[in-house]
């Protein structure tokens, strides 16, 4: 699975956002609230790019609608086991990128 986790690498920024907000079961407008907060406001999207970005993720199995009693009415979307997956190697992968970096950064603020 880790292999097929891959091949969605790099995530771009939305869809980084939106796979860390389905931490938890949330509806299309709850994942939109999350994204802005997580990012503290850098990143904001409207319904159009939210659920264009939320069917192609459930087509690619990376997410899956579910079921919520007593609200019949919102698409609820979970994370699927390669969504966790997904999202912990982008996690690693950003990690890396500015550990391997800050160093080198720094020294150049530094001049």
């Amino acid at each position: 699975m880790v292999k097929q986790a891959e091949s969605f690498l790099p995530l771009s920024q939305a869809t980084y956002y939106i796979l860390l907000s389905l931490r938890e079961v949330r509806h299309g407008y709850g994942i939109m609230q999350d994204v802005e907060e997580v990012s503290k406001g850098e990143v904001t999207m409207g319904p159009g790019t939210l659920y264009g970005a939320l069917s192609k993720l459930e087509k690619q199995e990376v997410i899956m609608k579910t079921i919520v009693q007593d609200d019949e009415r919102r698409k609820y979307y979970q994370l699927t086991d390669l969504g966790k997956v997904v999202l912990q190697l982008e996690y690693k992968r950003l990690k890396s990128l500015v550990e391997n970096s800050k160093g080198i950064i720094e020294e150049m603020e530094g001049q």
